[in-house]
């Protein structure tokens, strides 16, 4: 966890410095991809993703490590041909493990919140899971184990296969000649992330496209038809937690609500968006028939307060990398209680970019937690060792973002009223 941490350190600025390029170079082009709510939301599931796996919060069924203690045929040294055999393997597993998520009910709760977003840009690739609490990744690597293929190769060339699934996520690149049959590009990708009746479920491969057009889920990128992005049921909320359980939330009503026993069983095993006949009845739930006729979720607010926001995100990445270079430091179980502070500040300044009746709640629990963190402790898990007075300039900044939130729940709340009544 302290590795991964120190390595989130550096890809976190190198994704955020990527991000705004490509935001600017929308703005220069004149084809701005990048609205700016969206992309601090984008931004947010990150950082929450990101938290989640350095605190270890997943349980895989079978580690690598045993298979390969147990399964292996042979043993084999750790040579470079072995790490190209185990990106193959690695990006082989991916398409399974992707595939799965969009295809049955139960697992496609672990990845809605990547399809969320109904733009595509850079900052999207960044809406990650923290509702997948356990693994099946690594089942699939088994074959890999039988042949031997050392722990350590798989631990190095992870991180490169899941970095190099940033790049492609934009639309500011386009067919990239005898390229687009061998690896997935941003025209492949585009396909896999459309709404489009024609483009669902289609091109499932993380780096490499002919897994795809091997077991027949390749679609290409017709220029005919505009790829529109999201989800069909749109999650209509900038708050990447409440995204990360809508469609759980939804199963378990569900199979709350119907009267058939079978239904309650087999809903979650069906294919992904499958209800029973009594509950989508009785429960109606938005879809998105037409995509290329729908209101896109916006809010409305003004330019202070999305400076607000920024301002918001920065003190949180400050919070982040203090807590991904001191975990060690800090300790069980003091990474778990700034784990949860970390996601009580996501909630609550999303909760205000969705112009929420009780964001201020959520504001007040959030200072609350780290004034009891500085009372209790006399200190931020240890900072004023490092930096003297830290803990108290965080107190003074709680202090000034509850009233600043409560300032922006007025103000925020009549403007909007105003322009409801100008239509």
């Amino acid at each position: 966890m302290e590795q991964y941490g120190k390595i989130l350190l550096i890809a976190m600025p190198a994704f955020l410095i990527l991000v705004l390029f490509e935001k600017w170079y929308g703005w220069y082009k004149h084809n701005d991809t990048v609205r700016n709510m969206d992309m601090i939301s984008s931004l947010s599931s990150g950082i929450t993703n990101a938290t989640k796996d350095v605190l270890g919060l997943s349980i895989t069924i079978i580690g690598y490590s045993w298979m390969v203690d147990h399964f292996a045929i042979v043993h084999v040294q750790s040579t470079w041909q072995w790490y190209i055999i185990a990106f193959f393997a690695l990006d082989l597993t991916g398409y399974l493990v992707h595939r799965i998520d969009h295809e049955y009910n139960i697992f496609w709760n672990a990845h809605i919140i990547h399809h969320s977003s109904e733009e595509y840009n850079l900052a999207c690739a960044l809406r990650q899971s923290i509702s997948s609490f356990i693994r099946l990744f690594t089942i699939f690597l088994l074959p890999a184990a039988i042949f031997g293929v050392p722990a350590e190769v798989i631990a190095v060339v992870a991180p490169l296969h899941l970095f190099a699934q940033f790049w492609y996520h934009t639309r500011h690149i386009n067919k990239m000649g005898f390229l687009e049959n061998i690896i997935v590009t941003p025209s492949h990708h585009r396909v896999h992330h459309a709404i489009n009746r024609e483009y669902l479920d289609k091109n499932y491969g993380q780096i490499f496209i002919f897994w795809d057009k091997w077991f027949g889920t390749f679609q290409e990128e017709l220029p005919h038809i505009p790829a529109v992005y999201g989800i069909t049921r749109p999650a209509q909320t900038w708050n990447p937690i409440k995204i990360n359980f809508m469609h759980l939330f939804l199963l378990i009503k569900d199979a709350w609500r119907t009267k058939n026993w079978n239904d309650k069983l087999r809903i979650w095993f069906m294919p992904t968006g499958w209800r029973p006949a009594d509950v989508v009845e009785k429960f109606p739930v938005f879809k998105i028939n037409d995509v290329y006729h729908f209101e896109k979720y916006d809010t409305k607010n003004s330019f202070l307060f999305n400076v607000w926001v920024w301002l918001q995100l920065v003190v949180l990445f400050f919070f982040v990398s203090f807590f991904f270079g001191n975990i060690a430091q800090i300790g069980s179980p003091g990474m778990f209680i700034y784990g949860g502070f970390i996601f009580l500040f996501v909630y609550a300044y999303t909760e205000q970019m969705d112009n929420s009746t009780y964001a201020w709640i959520w504001e007040i629990m959030k200072s609350s937690t780290g004034w009891c963190i500085i009372f209790l402790s006399g200190d931020w898990f240890g900072s004023n060792k490092l930096y003297p007075y830290l803990s108290l300039i965080i107190a003074v900044y709680l202090l000034l973002s509850t009233l600043i939130c409560f300032y922006f729940q007025i103000t925020e709340a009549k403007q909007n009223q105003k322009l409801l009544s100008s239509y």
